[in-house]
């Protein structure tokens, strides 16, 4: 007698059981993408640091640890000092772009040069305004176009050639009127283009530097579009990234170059026309006097994600750099007054050059060529 033996059926895995392994994975992986988004994502960087300093200057500005309120109002007064910084972090975001250890140290002195010329334009020779300033723009592309030849033509490197032409250009904006300034009235009169005008409706409109509506806001949208909607733009970041490939692929990679540099000082002359209208006065040492223009200028080009490598590079990111480093300085002096609060301002832009430093560096190993 045959006995049948049923095949016997596979046996059924356990349901997974909900337990807190799940859940902390969950969470890790969300700390990785947060940390990942911090890291390779500048704007984002940016966004939260610059929450971080609002949000700690008003909670020190409402327990009155500082001389005086750090209010909206306050906020939008002293963006008349970053119009000139984020218009010359744009001008290094193109030449930084453009590789090579491109970078502009003369751009200070192209605005104190250029700043004379518009005074003699304006102030003296009775040019109309516009064409006055049509000059300072064309001569500020002209010194750039020095820069551009040297680098992109002669081989020059960029550190040296700007070196040496940041110490021509200041020399002769101090010897070209006898190290005098220029203050006719005409040029005092100018300082009305310096005012601040509301924006907004009723009692709660904010008063806004003119300058960030008539030469801020236009040069940023410009170099966006040239960056992001033109075939120059494309050009800039091959050849910053590897101008030997881009060269292979048919790219005048000398003349994309030297253009960068020619913008550069084309920014830099309005940059000229911008404090000539704060200081109601064409200065000879505009740009140089103190630390200079330049250097503020790279360390928000840096801090707003340019890679000095080149070929990496936003708008957004100079813009958003330039107003954390405006908005924490307008704490410190309010938290520092007096000679003090210059000094502390001077040792955060030191800690924040070499916070965007090491940042690049730890993601760039970590992550590659990120932006």
């Amino acid at each position: 007698m045959s006995t049948t033996v049923s095949p016997s059926t596979p046996a059924q895995a356990p349901p997974p059981e909900d337990g807190p392994a799940p859940q902390s994975s969950r969470i890790q992986q969300l700390g990785a993408a947060v940390l990942r988004a911090l890291l390779t994502q500048r704007i984002v960087l940016l966004v939260v640091l610059l929450v971080a300093v609002i949000i700690t200057m008003m909670t020190l500005s409402a327990r009155n640890y500082l001389t005086a309120p750090y209010d909206l109002s306050y906020m939008s007064a002293t963006l008349i000092s970053a119009v000139p910084l984020v218009m010359l972090g744009l001008a290094e975001l193109l030449v930084i772009c453009s590789g090579r250890g491109g970078i502009d140290l003369s751009v200070g002195a192209i605005v104190s040069l250029t700043s004379m010329i518009f005074g003699f334009a304006y102030g003296e020779w009775a040019w109309p305004l516009w064409a006055a300033i049509l000059l300072a723009a064309v001569f500020g592309g002209l010194c750039g176009a020095i820069n551009g030849f040297l680098i992109a033509y002669i081989g020059y490197p960029a550190l040296i050639t700007t070196l040496a032409t940041y110490y021509a250009f200041s020399s002769i904006a101090i010897v070209i009127n006898d190290q005098q300034p220029i203050s006719s009235r005409p040029i005092q009169d100018f300082f009305s283009a310096a005012r601040s005008v509301p924006v907004g409706a009723g009692g709660n409109a904010l008063q806004v530097p003119l300058g960030t509506l008539t030469f801020l806001l236009p040069t940023a949208v410009v170099i966006w579009l040239l960056l992001n909607r033109t075939t120059y733009g494309r050009r800039l970041y091959a050849i910053g990234t590897n101008d030997v490939a881009a060269e292979w692929s048919g790219i005048d990679v000398r003349r994309t170059r030297c253009v960068a540099y020619i913008a550069a000082g084309v920014i830099s002359g309005l940059v000229a026309v911008v404090t000539v209208a704060q200081f109601a006065s064409a200065r000879p040492d505009a740009g140089v006097a103190g630390n200079g223009m330049a250097l503020p200028a790279i360390t928000i080009a840096v801090l707003g994600g340019v890679a000095i490598t080149g070929g990496i590079g936003r708008v957004a990111g100079v813009v958003l750099a330039t107003l954390l480093i405006v908005w924490l300085n307008a704490g410190i002096l309010l938290a520092v007054p007096g000679n003090a609060g210059s000094q502390f301002q001077l040792f955060a832009l030191g800690i924040v050059l070499i916070f965007a430093a090491l940042l690049n560096g730890l993601t760039q190993r970590k992550y590659g060529r990120t932006g």
